[in-house]
């Protein structure tokens, strides 16, 4: 569960990052580069599906 969530908050600040929304540290290589949002992306689906296989279990 844990390893999802965190999967999930590093997805979204790849996102921001790699779409330009988040500007944050100034000096990132990843800032405004399409290919760091995609895998955000594709991070915070997998962090999604682990949170959910996780409660499921429960």
């Amino acid at each position: 569960m844990v390893v999802g969530v965190l999967a999930i908050a590093m997805g979204l600040l790849w996102l921001g990052q790699g779409t330009g929304v988040i500007m944050w540290p100034a000096e990132s290589f990843m800032l405004d580069e399409r290919a760091w949002a995609v895998r955000g992306a594709i991070l915070a689906t997998v962090g999604g599906i682990m949170v959910w296989l996780a409660r499921r279990g429960t």
